[in-house]
């Protein structure tokens, strides 16, 4: 009994320890270990729309070109997957990753649950926008939208189109409606092939989208089984969740209750934006931007099937447009292939800035 009651003790003090811990994120340091000194890593609270939401800021250089990247889910917070893959931007932007409303550092921000439209993403990014111009004195950041982040980085470009150097839409969601037939479909034809019987069944029960019922189990189901066939993380049968659990369990930017709302953040946020999101058809409600704009697709991506996507691309009129196929990535693109991923970024798209300010 004595043993049992010190056990309890020792696992209660260890349990409140790591609720004490806070969350900081790490300097950025030369090669001999010295901190950089014009750089900043800082990790803080922001008003948007007036709710507290949490951004991360990092860069080797204060004067360095913005970039703000826009997470998918809806609710699905990068700020500690991106961390561990952005070092090498960090030496050429000034990198911000935001949780938005509703999302991991930014979970308490998800009342009023009247505020969880589309519209007012589309508000809170630029109003983040016009924050970050200000605080480091530019007139226009680049914006990087992934998955559902890409719905709210189109809308924005073309209601801001002043704030932007330009658009790179990862996982670009073009018509949601087809997406998620397309990606049944293909979940489908590969268990199908696959001889994968189980499989094959629960796709049968839970039957083509627009899901009825319990809609969010039965849409948590597909995803799982497209993970397993490969796409959402090419070549992986596991999907993305190992990738993103790994870097949220280690992230010193997280205390232990983020974690915990990080996983709350992803089901609600996605209950309560889901039926919206489905609306959303980019052919009919964005085509003409005065912004550039680039497509960084992954060729095996069927979460957000990328030959949807391709088509809405042929149909976007802008000063400029790219479409960069990642034959080797699924719907991570610039994490599968972070390197050719970053060298886009650096040395083709970064460049253009000056380019244009000659013109």
């Amino acid at each position: 009994m004595m043993l049992f009651v010190i056990v309890v003790l020792l696992s209660a003090i260890v349990l409140g320890s790591l609720f004490l811990i806070p969350s900081f994120t790490f300097s950025i340091k030369d090669k001999q270990g010295h901190h950089v000194s014009r750089s900043i890593a800082s990790l803080e609270k922001v008003n948007l729309g007036g709710q507290e939401q949490w951004i991360l800021i990092r860069g080797i250089d204060i004067i360095k070109p913005i970039i703000l990247f826009l997470h998918g889910g809806p609710g699905t917070a990068n700020m500690s997957l991106l961390r561990k893959y952005t070092n090498e931007l960090e030496k050429h932007f000034i990198v911000v990753t935001w949780d938005q409303r509703g999302a991991g550092k930014s979970y308490k921000a998800i009342n009023p649950h009247s505020s969880m439209t589309i519209n007012q993403f589309i508000l809170d990014t630029g109003e983040l926008t016009q924050l970050l111009c200000d605080r480091f004195n530019q007139k226009k950041i680049f914006l990087v939208g992934h998955s559902w982040g890409s719905v709210i980085g189109i809308f924005s470009i073309q209601k801001y189109p002043d704030l932007y150097h330009a658009y790179i839409g990862i996982g670009q969601i073009a018509n949601m409606q087809e997406n998620e037939q397309t990606s049944y479909e293909w979940t489908f034809a590969q268990a199908t092939k696959a001889k994968d019987n189980r499989a094959v069944k629960t796709l049968a029960e839970i039957e083509p989208p627009p899901y009825t019922g319990d809609w969010q189990k039965k849409l948590m189901t597909q995803r799982r089984l497209l993970g397993k066939y490969g796409g959402e993380l090419y070549g992986s049968s596991k999907g993305a969740f190992p990738l993103i659990f790994s870097s949220l369990i280690c992230a010193t930017e997280y205390t232990l209750i983020d974690k915990v709302n990080f996983f709350k953040g992803i089901f609600q946020s996605n209950h309560l934006l889901w039926e919206e999101l489905l609306t959303i058809n980019l052919k009919e409600q964005a085509s003409s931007f005065k912004v550039p704009i680039y497509f960084v697709l992954g060729r095996h991506d069927y979460e957000a099937p990328s030959v949807i996507a391709e088509q809405y691309f042929k149909t976007i009129k802008a000063p400029k447009k790219e479409l960069i196929w990642f034959e080797n990535s699924a719907h991570l693109a610039d994490i599968e292939e972070q390197q050719k991923f970053n060298d886009l970024l650096i040395n083709h798209i970064l460049p253009t800035i000056s380019i244009r300010e000659e013109l």
